[in-house]
This record gives structure tokens, C-alpha cells and sequence, in this order.
């Protein structure tokens, strides 16, 4: 085996498949007005709103460079606002607005529907999703330290 060889290197797979499933995920975010980084800031505060830019940042590792525009353009689409922390007025806080909360509920189906894209049973999801959480533990980059 030629380690040289692209069909033998463990990257080209993780790269190939993330470019398509984000593809994937094009035609499900477009009539949100979203697009798939924008969906993933989302999925943070849907999971817990009121957070502040940096944990998002952390959490989704992303720099600020990146994560400023993402939070601009939801900002100008009406989905987030940015406020300064009452406790801690040196930390931005990122809220859902009404429409960003509304959104949620559109967003509901996407997961099944990317599932259905894959065509995996619900155990061959739960292997998958085992193996690459453990792949990322080993990486150091879970973003939630409960799951290492």
C-alpha cells in the first residue's frame, strides 16, 4: 500500500464527504435564508439562547474573523440580535429574536431529511455519529468536553 496514494489517505474521504453533504444541505437551509455555517450558529442557540459571541466561537471553532460576518448577515436577516451583557459589559451576547425562534420550527425536518440523503438506519446513524465523536475526542475537537 502506497501511504502516497489518495485512495489511501484517511483525509481525502472527510473532505470529500463534508463538501457534500453541505451541498446537501443547500436546498434545505435556501428557504430559511440560511446558509449552512449560518444553520450551525442557529443550531447553537436554538440548543440555548442567550449566549455570549465568544462560547458560540468556541463552541462552533470558529475565529472571530469568520464568526463576526456569519452574525451580521443573521442580524440583517432579523433571526439574532448582539446586546452587551448586563453582567459583563465587555462580553456581546447573542440572543434569537422572535423570527429566529419562529425558525426552529421550520427547521425541524432537516435533520430527517439529511438522514434520508444518507439513507442510514437508525443504528447505522448512531455508529457513525459514535465513531466520528470519538475520531474528534481524539482530535481534541468535541466542543463539549461531557462527551470525551
Amino acid at each position: 500500500m502506497n501511504p502516497l496514494h489518495l485512495s489511501n489517505q484517511l483525509c481525502f474521504p472527510f473532505y470529500a464527504i463534508s463538501k457534500e453533504i453541505i451541498r446537501r444541505y443547500r436546498p434545505l437551509l435556501a428557504p430559511l435564508n440560511l446558509t449552512y455555517p449560518q444553520y450551525l450558529v442557529m443550531l447553537v442557540l436554538w440548543e440555548k439562547d442567550f449566549v455570549t459571541l465568544k462560547a458560540i466561537g468556541e463552541r462552533l471553532q470558529l475565529d472571530s474573523g469568520t464568526l463576526t460576518p456569519l452574525m451580521n448577515k443573521l442580524i440583517h436577516s432579523g433571526y439574532i440580535e448582539k446586546t452587551r451583557n448586563s453582567e459583563d459589559e465587555r462580553q456581546l451576547v447573542i440572543r434569537l429574536t422572535e423570527s429566529g425562534e419562529h425558525l426552529e420550527q421550520q427547521a425541524q425536518d432537516i435533520p430527517a431529511k439529511i438522514n434520508d440523503v444518507l439513507g442510514l438506519s437508525p443504528e447505522e446513524y448512531i455508529k457513525y455519529k459514535n465513531l466520528l465523536d470519538e475520531l474528534a475526542c481524539r482530535l481534541d475537537l468535541q466542543g463539549n468536553e461531557d462527551k470525551c
